[in-house]
């Protein structure tokens, strides 16, 4: 008897070890899981949106801004352009050669700003708004599959690569088993304090001629500041277009004629 259950318990240490081995996925896995995370949402074209941008603060006003959104993926170029309110109309954004400009028509001036700014004061940061890097900018680690409510997601950790620039340096990501969607994500600094999670329950599918193939846009994040509880923000892309725009679009003296 007493071998018998001593058979049984390797059996089980046997099985408990080689569980493991068979739900998880190769490094080489996870980054090709990370690389078509990336081009599902990749147009290799241009992209413009028409987004909402709601912030909700403890014991203020609820903001409400709109703004269009412009996307050469090709050439990794972006520009936010607000539209309301009217206070915020002509303010805008523009990312060239990996640095990120910020324009105020109100003082006429161009100031860079860091991976780490609060689009419009709100909790969304550039990267919300711009095509998927993360195969390009993180490492990826395994941390086996994960249930999220009614979805079984692989839950991985990325760590951001030696010499990019990024808001945050580790992410915990939830990636649907089934669509390949991101679920959600959390953003931590290097010091392992969590500072946003965000939420991706919509996405919509689209068919781009320029990539001759579909692409994947999150329709709506929900975005939740871990600092300070209670704040969040929504970003909401209403309309999609993927035909080419104006070759000279991604310019200063565009967005500054826009702004006038």
């Amino acid at each position: 008897m007493r071998l018998k259950n001593m058979l049984s318990a390797a059996a089980l240490a046997v099985a408990l070890l080689s569980a493991p081995a068979a739900l998880a996925l190769e490094q080489a896995e996870q980054v090709k899981l990370l690389a078509t995370i990336d081009d599902r949402q990749r147009n290799g074209g241009d992209y413009k949106a028409m987004v909402y941008l709601e912030q909700k603060e403890k014991g203020k006003a609820d903001l409400v801004y709109e703004l269009v959104v412009y996307r050469r993926d090709e050439d990794d170029k972006l520009m936010m352009l607000f539209t309301k309110p009217k206070t915020e109309a002509g303010k805008g954004y523009l990312r060239l050669d990996k640095n990120l400009w910020n324009y105020d028509p109100n003082v006429g001036r161009w100031e860079r700003r860091t991976e780490r700014e609060r689009i419009a004061g709100t909790d969304s940061r550039r990267a919300d708004f711009d095509e998927s890097r993360l195969a390009e900018e993180y490492d990826p680690s395994y941390e086996g599959e994960a249930k999220l409510g009614k979805y079984t997601a692989h839950l991985m950790t990325l760590k951001v690569k030696p010499g990019v620039d990024v808001a945050y340096p580790v992410l915990k990501v939830w990636v649907d088993k089934v669509s390949g969607n991101i679920l959600k994500q959390e953003e931590y600094a290097l010091s392992g304090r969590k500072m946003r999670t965000a939420l991706y329950p919509r996405w919509k599918k689209m068919f781009s001629e320029s990539k001759k193939g579909d692409v994947w846009i999150p329709e709506e994040m929900r975005i939740y500041d871990e600092i300070e509880k209670g704040n969040s923000t929504t970003i909401l892309v209403k309309t999609v277009d993927l035909r080419p725009l104006e070759a000279n679009l991604f310019t200063k003296a565009w967005l500054e004629s826009k702004s006038r």
